[in-house]
């Protein structure tokens, strides 16, 4: 009997009973049917539920993925057979006809076929594609619990509880329908004188075997994949293998070891073996030539129902009461040692071989290692020894054991080793030419060894050891489950240690100096005193790794290769469409074992991550070697220059617009954000180049952007401060044209002309005004003259006292001819890398013209037609050429954001420019801003199933009242309604959309940002406020572009979480009374303690949060359970506050407590919170919720709820029903 061994488990589901299991056959999907009606579709690679589906009423017990198409078939207790397509989500059709439970279908592997056996004694044959029945075969004479068809051949195999398993050929039924001739003569009378028809005469399918030897019910069999076999399960407890031949069949075997009901069984796809589930909680192996019991896998609790391989890899999946897990039998890593240009390496078949880098050479078989451990457990670790070309190899069979073996000078072929040396141990490794390690984790003992296999040195690891592996020249790296310690063999005592969860792989740098240190999700670079470097997270598992000759680690997942520098940037090198196991990379060349142990060599692009070494060790001649001769372009590279502050050198990669002219303004480059500037033409930019340009002291550059803004004011003072007369004259006649009295008189007060300020003053009948100002200017011909049209004299007009007029400052120095001088910034290394390749000439240009671009000057003299009273002034329309002077024309569309309601762009007649707004947009802003607030609902609520409009009125009459202006007339007369637009230069009618107020950008730097710091500043209840504000505002609006949507998506999913997360805490506050984490509740209840204690925990799992929050809820709730004796818990938040903290305070405090925990790692009262298991929080009642229950979630933000909750309005936003299904948000048109 063999022994139970830890299964090497891949996903593991909770759910109720599992009845029925189907490996997608390409993707890393698998189907679950359960006895509680639901079909889960799991990711089982991401650990994630894709989808689920639920028509069926009552248990199913029958699930299939068709071979090639998006399609799967299911059948349960309601009699009815489901064909559902994934893609659709939906149940395509229902076959009807089975009388009794439907216990197994299977599609055909070739024809349009599904096989179904069912209570009712029949198994059936239907055509998926016209939906019809075609075959039913009766002859079982109880519940027919599984049929399937032959992998290759025309027959079926059907078990069932009359203790018989039946073998049927439809060949016949396959001529029938797949061939457009009908059967021969020859044909009907060979298959008539068989006489083999069932009892309704059909001959389509016939029995050929019927098999029998279970003492009681069949409960499944299987077909072997190539060879004539077939297993069979029963209720007897035994496993059967029976063969056939084309004109019998037989028994061959049996298996002896179930102790209750065995449930199922199949043929290993790759290897003679058999496995089987049974109701006495076991998985058993078989060796299929022997039949004896190879391995066994005992649950604590769970009767196993049904097991199911994947058809192409290593991967089996069985249900269970609880769920259904996926495992492998053996690890499929292979064993390698890589020394200078050579990989040594253990085959599938055991045999020892070696590969040259160079060469790309693999050499034949040197050794033979069939008699080592067992004949179905590969070996675990291969160490080479290049002074004595020995090798000393691991497995895990018997308990750990190992074997020391030199290797022929020559590869003649597997030869059996005629020297080895052997012994018990878990791992095996050299230490120097003529020592080696053995780790014994049974005794907890290292034994360092001779070539002789004598024991020279003995050392006794720390507790808890469970690994060891070559730590440097004379060390040991010894690895627990939470620490890794290295470990001086000479001296004999501890060198360092580092805290590190779960692990199981190192990888040291070709120098020796850095190492990497692989656990199932996570890489930790470390140097050689154990000295962290940097870690990363990786949400997929982590399957190997190698380091580049300059010291960037590649490390392969399941189906990426990845690279990570040692300050933890990171990047995707190039995805994989099978799991290989990296041993060495080499320029643009990867080295790897696949997992049938076979040499691959792969090809990257490493453009990416040298680019990033360079940066990082400032080489800006290789940098700039890069950038001329690769196309290493991409929205990751340029923000992650930006990031890293080279903003000029992400310049080098852009060709869009809008992102040059954001990296040319960070970056100060004006030449670039001119020129992108004129590209785009938006007032936004024209405004933020405004900004800069005077930041820069750039005023010829200020002043052209003045002009296209039309900023009358701020150009009349910029020619002001830089002394251009000439020009502000220009801008006092303009100012005339424009009938702008104010702008005119502001020009006259710059000027200094008094003469001109008299004439305003008397255009607009201020008489006294105009008197006391030639009064006050020494100009009395004029104030006489004032006097006069007044009918007034001296006599009868009483001035105040009055100074000497003061006349406005004037520039000492104009400097309107060339721009104010500025100290040179210095130019980086990167610059002179660049300048020094050839941009001498664009760089001394832009030193010329100090970043200003030459254009027509918009102030240029030139002729322009006269008319009107502008006639006699010849001179002034000259000066104000191209300028727009505000006569009586109606402004076009295009120039102005205020549209004239009778202008002809707002549509037909009879309707206003408001109801072309909701014709021509989705979006519920859009419908609020045309006072359509109904319609406005309805949207909403189809998108996001919004119910609760109380909470929006505030926003919707926001909206309302930003998008129209209002115009006095005429005494009696409604005002005149101007409409806003957001799309400005728009013509077509269909195009026209109202302005919508407070954009995505605003919501995020204003609402977003003040909930973050509320947050940081524990002022939770404004937080609170703030982002739920954020989501109002959020959800009726509109973006400008996609990606600016997925900006909006993205902060209305962070808002949710932030909400959740602050809600939690405010609760437990409420609860304890107190907002001090050091609260002290012993005094309350245990169930109000419970609760306290839980909230707190469950604050800190709340995902989306910035790392700097998530530090303050770990430091809360450890705070917290070390104040209440919750030792167990706090120690767990002291560890993930250590790892991801990014407060050193809270990070030293945290060792403080994980030292004091540590000593008594327990809780004092016990909750409900399992850090190991993934789980998502109720919005509602702030409790668990785990993968694969049962749950509703509010369409808008997310955020899941507990059925119970299910109709209710969601907490988080307040306005959407939970579990209500709606098409998704949107907010661009």
């Amino acid at each position: 009997m063999a022994s139970t061994a830890p299964m090497l488990t891949k996903f593991e589901s909770k759910s109720s009973r599992a009845k029925g299991i189907a490996f997608h056959p390409k993707r890393p999907w698998i189907l679950v049917s359960l006895h509680s009606s639901t079909i889960q579709l799991w990711d089982y690679r991401m650990g994630t539920l894709i989808d689920r589906f639920e028509e069926h009423d009552g248990p199913v017990r029958g699930i299939d993925f068709h071979k090639t198409q998006p399609l799967f078939v299911s059948g349960g207790d309601d009699y009815k057979i489901k064909v559902w397509s994934y893609q659709t989500r939906r149940c395509l059709f229902t076959l009807n006809g089975h009388l009794d439970y439907v216990r197994t279908v299977f599609f055909h592997h070739e024809l349009p076929w599904i096989l179904s056996a069912s209570d009712d004694q029949t198994i059936r044959i239907w055509n998926w594609q016209n939906r019809s029945l075609i075959c039913t075969m009766t002859g079982h004479n109880h519940y027919t619990m599984c049929a399937q068809f032959h992998p290759k051949e025309d027959l079926i195999v059907s078990a069932s509880l009359d203790q018989s398993v039946r073998v049927w050929d439809i060949s016949g039924l396959r001529k029938k329908h797949s061939a457009p001739t009908s059967m021969t003569f020859e044909d009907q009378m060979a298959r008539a004188s068989q006489n083999q028809a069932d009892m309704f005469g059909n001959t389509d399918a016939v029995v050929k075997f019927v098999l029998e030897g279970h003492d009681r019910g069949v409960n499944w069999v299987a077909f072997h994949p190539t060879l004539p076999l077939i297993v069979s399960a029963g209720d007897d407890r035994l496993v059967k293998l029976w063969r056939m031949s084309e004109t019998k069949a037989w028994e061959v075997d049996t298996c002896r070891g179930h102790f209750q009901n065995a449930s199922a069984c199949l043929f290993h796809p790759h290897q003679d073996l058999i496995l089987s589930v049974g109701e006495d909680k076991t998985i058993r192996v078989w060796d299929l030539n022997k039949r004896t019991s190879v391995q066994s896998f005992k649950r604590e609790n769970d009767r196993f129902w049904v097991i199911a391989a994947h058809p192409e890899i290593n991967l089996f999946a069985a249900g269970h009461d609880n769920g259904v897990m996926v495992f492998k039998l053996e690890r499929e890593r292979p064993a390698s040692a890589v020394h200078q240009n050579q990989l040594f390496f253990i085959t599938k078949d055991k045999h020892v071989r070696s590969y040259d880098f160079t060469k790309n050479v693999e050499s034949p078989s040197m050794l033979s290692l069939k008699r080592l451990g067992s004949a179905w457990t590969p070996p675990r670790t291969l160490s080479f020894n290049p002074a004595e070309r020995s090798v000393l190899v691991t497995t895990p069979a018997d308990s750990g054991s190992y074997e020391l073996i030199n290797l022929p000078r020559d590869a003649s072929g597997a030869v059996e080793p005629s020297n080895t040396l052997r012994g018990s141990g878990t791992s095996a490794v050299f230490v120097a030419r003529n020592r080696f390690a053995i780790f014994n984790q049974t005794n907890q003992q290292i034994d360092i060894k001779d070539l002789t296999n004598a024991t020279t040195k003995t050392i006794k690891p720390p507790p808890g050891t469970t690994d060891m592996v070559f730590g440097g020249p004379g060390c040991l790296l010894l690895i627990s489950p939470t620490t890794v310690y290295l470990y001086d063999i000479q001296q004999k005592k501890q060198l360092a240690e580092l805290a590190v969860l779960g692990v199981k792989y190192v990888v040291w740098s070709g120098d020796g100096l850095h190492a990497a240190l692989l656990s199932k999700h996570n890489v930790t670079i470390v140097n050689k005193s154990l000295e962290q470097v940097s870690t990363l997270h990786e949400t997929i598992r982590i399957k190997s790794a190698t380091w580049d000759d300059a010291g960037v680690l590649l490390y392969s997942t399941l189906n990426h290769i990845k690279y990570t520098l040692m300050n933890g940037d990171n990047g995707i090198v190039r995805t994989l469409e099978h799991t290989v196991y990296l041993v060495r990379v080499k320029g643009r060349s990867v080295y790897c074992l696949d997992r049938a142990a076979k040499p691959k060599v792969l090809t990257i692009d490493p453009t990416e991550y040298r680019f990033k070494l360079a940066l990082v060790k400032r080489h800006y001649d290789e940098m700039l070697n890069i950038i001329k001769n690769s196309s290493l372009v991409g929205q990751s590279i340029i923000a992650y220059l930006q990031k890293k502050g080279y903003p000029e050198i992400a310049l080098q990669f852009v060709q869009d617009p809008q992102t040059r002219f954001e990296l040319a303004i960070e970056c100060g480059n004006l030449d670039v954000a001119v020129d992108m500037a004129k590209q785009l033409d938006r007032p936004k930019l024209w405004q933020r180049l405004s900004t800069e340009a005077l930041a820069h002291g750039n005023h010829q550059i200020v002043e052209m952007t003045y002009q296209k803004l039309r900023s009358f004011d701020k150009l009349s003072f910029l020619y002001l401060t830089t002394g251009d007369q000439e020009k502000l004259q220009r801008m006092a006649k303009i100012a005339e044209h424009r009938g702008d009295m104010t702008s005119r008189f502001q020009n006259a007060l710059f000027l200094g002309d008094v003469d001109m300020r008299i004439e305003m003053l008397k255009e607009a009948d201020q008489y006294p005004l105009a008197y006391l100002t030639a009064k006050a200017h020494g100009m009395e011909e004029q104030a006489r003259e004032i006097l006069e049209m007044s009918g007034l004299s001296e006599g009868d007009v009483r001035s105040p006292e009055m100074g000497k007029p003061v006349r406005p400052p004037r520039a000492i120095a104009p400097t309107y001819k060339a721009n104010w001088p500025t100290k040179s910034a210095g130019t980086s290394s990167f610059e002179k890398a660049l300048m020094a390749g050839g941009g001498e000439e664009t760089a001394a240009a832009g030193q010329d013209t100090n970043g200003f671009v030459e254009e027509e000057d918009l102030l240029a003299e030139e002729e322009a037609p006269r008319n009107g009273h502008l006639a006699e002034e010849g001179e002034d329309d000259e000066a104000a050429a191209g300028w727009d002077m505000g006569d009586d024309a109606v402004p076009d569309a295009e120039d102005e954001d205020l549209v004239d309601v009778g202008a002809e762009t707002t549509g037909a007649a009879g309707s206003s420019e408001a109801d072309l707004w909701t014709r021509n947009s989705p979006l519920a802003a859009d419908h609020a801003a045309a006072g359509n607030f109904e319609s406005a609902m309805n949207l909403l609520n189809r998108q996001v199933g919004a119910v609760n409009f109380a909470p929006l009125e505030e926003r919707f009459l926001e909206i309302y009242a930003a998008s129209r202006t209002f115009l006095p007339a005429n005494a009696g007369m409604p005002p005149l309604i101007n409409f806003v637009r957001r799309t400005v230069g728009e013509t077509d009618s269909r195009k026209i959309l109202p302005l919508i107020p407070r954009d995505v950008e605003s919501v995020l730097a204003s609402e977003v940002a003040q909930g973050k710091n509320a947050m940081k500043a524990n002022k939770l209840e404004d937080g609170l406020q703030s982002f739920q504000r954020a989501l109002r505002l959020l959800m009726v609006n509109a973006a400008a572009t996609q990606s600016q949507a997925q900006e909006a998506q993205h902060a209305i999913r962070q808002s949710s979480q932030y909400i959740l997360a602050m809600s939690i805490e405010l609760e437990r506050r409420r609860l304890v009374g107190s907002t001090t984490t050091t609260a002290d509740i012993s005094s309350l209840p245990p169930a109000t303690r419970k609760r306290a204690l839980e909230l707190s925990a469950y604050f800190t799992v709340v995902e989306g949060l910035e790392a700097q929050h998530t530090t303050l809820a770990l430091f809360t709730a450890m705070q917290f359970a070390a104040k209440n004796r919750q030792m167990g818990s706090a120690l767990g938040f002291a560890n993930k506050l250590v790892e991801v903290g990014t407060n050193a305070k809270f990070k030293e405090t945290a060792r403080r407590t994980k030292a004091a925990a540590e000593r008594s790692p327990t809780d004092a009262l016990e909750i409900d919170f399992d850090s190991f298991t993934a789980f998502e929080l109720c919005g509602g009642s702030y409790t668990p919720i785990y993968a694969g229950d049962v749950s509703a979630a509010c369409a808008f933000d997310g955020v899941k709820y507990l059925p119970k909750y299910k109709g209710t309005v969601c907490k988080v936003c307040g306005v959407c029903e939970v579990g209500k299904v709606g098409s998704g948000l949107r907010l661009t048109v």
